[in-house]
């Protein structure tokens, strides 16, 4: 099964590249799926082809650096032609939740930058409702207890994620809680209410936000394309 997985999502990453067009600017998400997109343009541009990009984790910088990916700074690029990004769920209307490897903040930063976002998953990660998957909250460490307390009122579960019996820090020197929920009914009033609680810093609900979905299954690639322009 493993191996199954891994292939469809070598395909879907693939599959991506094909969006990408000498001279673009780009935000590069991160996940296994986006590692296989990264090895496969760091052929292209061997070949030539000239790209820049802007990492959404430091897992994704190493990578785009072991491939010679040329790599510069949002601050530096601000807008990107193209974001290519992974997910943990995608609903119908392809809300996304995101940040199961802890780098939702940055995701997201890039994401937005962006003037068209590509997501790139196996069909696995395909639901007919979010909420299976924890969502993850990035949260400051400061009275995270609290936090937390405040954000379990929201009818979830917030567990602190650790790794390696160490408490998981993200790349901006937080901490993310994973927020079991029943079901999520509502996306964006549950991403707004989060929001209003004192101490999160962003959710991993990504809404409105995604204009085509890669889906890698055993038939090949599907390519889902909404057809509602971004707001």
């Amino acid at each position: 099964m493993a191996g199954m997985i891994d292939e469809k999502k070598k395909e879907v990453g693939e599959k991506a590249v094909e969006y990408i067009k000498d001279g673009m600017v780009l935000g590069l998400g991160s996940g296994s799926t986006v590692y296989w997109m990264l090895k496969k343009l760091g052929e292209r541009v061997k070949e030539g082809m000239t790209v820049k990009g802007v990492s959404s984790s430091l897992r994704t910088e190493e990578w785009a650096k072991e491939f010679g990916i040329p790599l510069t700074t949002l601050s530096k690029a601000r807008r990107l032609n193209l974001a290519i990004d992974g997910a943990d769920e995608v609903d119908p209307s392809f809300n996304l939740t995101k940040g199961g490897g802890g780098s939702l903040l940055r995701e997201k930063l890039v994401n937005d930058a962006a003037e068209k976002l590509i997501i790139v998953v196996d069909d696995s990660k395909l639901v007919n409702q979010l909420g299976v998957f924890p969502l993850p909250v990035e949260i400051v460490p400061f009275g995270w207890e609290n936090t937390a307390e405040k954000i379990a009122g929201l009818q979830c579960q917030p567990k602190l994620r650790r790794e390696n019996d160490e408490i998981f820090v993200t790349n901006n020197g937080n901490y993310i809680v994973d927020c079991q929920f029943d079901e999520i009914f509502d996306p964006t009033a549950l991403h707004q209410n989060l929001k209003l609680i004192l101490g999160v810093v962003e959710t991993g609900l990504f809404i409105k936000m995604t204009d085509i979905v890669l889906v890698g299954g055993e038939s090949g690639v599907r390519i889902l394309e909404k057809k509602e322009q971004r707001e």
